[in-house]
């Protein structure tokens, strides 16, 4: 068995040497311009469109991310081919560790008491009710139902919205348009933990994000491309939110020159709250590779009319 590798980065020695150990029985091959056709499987990272030209005769290609928007940009890779994505892999804790950090910032009023600090202004202030003070997750694949259901076993009322209907613990859920309209009123903090899709993209967006209850927070974990991000900047200055905190965005590094860097409102990180884990990442991929050579299905193949 052939594997092709290709992962650009600093890390490019730790994920080939990983996978040599998880995989004794195959053969891992770095990436070089070379006939892709003798390769059985490919495990890629942030591809070219050459490189994915280059696929078209292996029988799966495992993308080392959850997200899968670039390959799904690139038609040259044939659907005879299964696209497989990373299902958690370690990013859940990471995705749950940011979002309880985001909802308990803005539950106890640190931004207000940060500005008091700078201000000089000994102000202390009532504790919310927390039966009150409702969170929305939007998006209830892997990564956000294990969101949902931690942020609920904390004693908050959670909301979650998905594409079709779902059912998790004490966490109530709407679908559809309709159920994406009557969750966001009621939402004191929405995390969006969505796939990137001709449907959600700028899915948030001034229409939707001012349904939101004033001083209502964002949180995006997803992707960039969902958020309009001169209507969020436009209702953060009207003052119609609180504020956001933003993990990804449409143009990653985020420009020297963009205004989120500096708004008094907006907290930035550099896409960090669910880094891939080399070990438990080579475990899933190598697992799948053993079931697929003995003719078992396998999850997280990407639907390539869903996206995701």
């Amino acid at each position: 068995m052939r594997i092709l590798l290709h992962y650009a980065g600093r890390a490019a020695g730790a994920w080939h040497d990983a996978f040599v150990r998880a995989l004794p029985e195959a053969e891992i091959v770095p990436w070089t311009p070379q006939d892709a056709s003798t390769f059985d499987y490919a495990i890629v990272y942030k591809p070219t469109a050459e490189q994915a030209a280059a696929l078209a005769r292996v029988k799966a290609v495992f993308n080392l991310g959850a997200g899968v928007d670039p390959f799904l940009a690139m038609p040259a890779l044939p659907a005879s081919v299964a696209l497989v994505r990373l299902e958690d892999a370690g990013m859940a804790e990471q995705m749950v560790e940011y979002a309880i950090y985001a909802v308990l910032r803005v539950f106890r009023d640190f931004p207000r008491y940060a500005d008091d600090q700078r201000a000089r202004r000994w102000s202390p202030q009532r504790r919310a009710d927390k039966s009150a003070f409702r969170v929305g997750v939007l998006g209830l694949g892997v990564l956000g139902q294990r969101v949902a259901a931690t942020i609920s076993g904390l004693g908050f009322p959670v909301l979650g919205w998905s594409r079709g209907a779902r059912t998790i613990g004490d966490v109530t859920t709407l679908a559809g348009a309709e159920g994406l309209r009557a969750l966001l009123p009621q939402c004191r903090v929405v995390i969006a933990l969505l796939p990137h899709t001709p449907e959600t993209d700028g899915l948030l967006n001034r229409a939707t994000l001012s349904l939101l209850p004033q001083g209502a927070w964002l949180v995006n974990l997803a992707r960039g491309a969902l958020v309009v991000e001169s209507d969020l900047l436009a209702l953060l200055d009207e003052g119609r939110l609180g504020g956001a905190m933003l993990d990804v965005f449409v143009e990653e590094p985020l420009p020297r020159d963009h205004p989120f860097w500096h708004h008094p409102r907006i907290e930035i990180t550099p896409h960090v709250s669910g880094l891939t884990l080399v070990e438990p990442a080579v475990a899933q991929v190598a697992a799948k590779i053993r079931a697929l050579e003995r003719g078992l299905a396998v999850t997280g193949v990407v639907d390539r009319e869903r996206r995701y």
